[in-house]
């Protein structure tokens, strides 16, 4: 399972360098299902492994002139804020039996993995119904300070409670909030989500000890996919890969709904 688990992590990275997010959506499910890490602690885990392969492909991006500063400041200081006060003071203090319900128990990490599926199935709708507009450069055009800072909340909140790194939230706020082109957008995406998720690393590094031999060897595969990723967006539509791996994670989503279930 570790092999497959290992693949799994470059199709992670390659998706981050392709589309700039959607792929950190699986990191739980595989730490989960094929390296058999708890929920809770995975969602460490997913963290640092989506935090440095989104900083790789940030510096490619960075070196191609494709981020955004401004944009990534503004999104990113709520949503690193929300990331922080949640790894450090809210995940500690869940307890990991919530409540019983007759004979059914549900508990911390029944909830995480659940409340992963959701998203999942949410993301992949976005990645299979929505084509993201391209939009023309306006410079006089405003930029939505508000709506970014909200938005960056909401990623905070899922960065901070899933280990997800909101791609699929971020890249069409950059686009019609900030207007950004969708190269700009997905190399500011990847800054973001870097920022969001190596904080919210940092906070958990008080609360939990991390199988360092097993999380660098993972994190250096997803790495080396972002590059590969990178690469494709070169001469492959990002446009048409999203649509197909929208599909991929929709059906993982209601894989995991259904073995928290009904297989456990």
């Amino acid at each position: 399972m570790e092999i497959a688990g290992y693949f799994a992590a470059l199709l992670i990275g390659i998706s981050l360098g392709l589309i700039g997010g959607g792929g950190s959506i699986l990191t739980i499910p595989v730490l989960v299902y094929l390296f058999n890490i708890q929920p809770t602690i995975a969602t460490g885990y997913s963290l640092f492994i989506v935090g440095c392969s989104s900083l790789a492909g940030a510096w490619k991006n960075y070196r191609k002139g494709n981020i955004n500063f401004k944009a990534a400041f503004y999104f990113g200081i709520s949503s690193i804020i929300t990331v922080v006060l949640i790894r450090k003071f809210l995940v500690p203090v869940i307890p990991e039996h919530l409540f019983v319900s007759g004979s059914f128990t549900v508990t911390k990490s029944l909830l995480t993995m659940l409340l992963f599926a959701v998203v999942m199935i949410i993301a992949s709708l976005n990645m299979i119904r929505k084509d993201i507009i391209q939009q023309e450069e306006e410079a006089d055009n405003p930029i939505h300070l508000t709506k970014a800072l909200f938005r960056g909340i909401q990623v905070g909140i899922l960065t901070g409670l899933l280990g997800a790194g909101g791609g699929f939230i971020i890249i069409p706020v950059l686009i019609f909030s900030f207007h950004l082109k969708m190269k700009e957008a997905i190399g500011t995406s990847l800054l973001i989500i870097a920022m969001n998720s190596l904080f919210g690393f940092a906070g958990d590094l008080f609360h939990h000890q991390f199988n360092w031999s097993l999380l660098l060897p993972i994190t250096a595969i997803a790495i080396t996919g972002t590059f590969i990723g990178r690469k494709m967006g070169e001469t492959i539509s990002g446009e048409k890969l999203k649509k197909g791996f929208g599909w991929f994670v929709l059906v993982m989503g209601i894989y995991i709904i259904i073995h928290e279930l009904f297989v456990k």
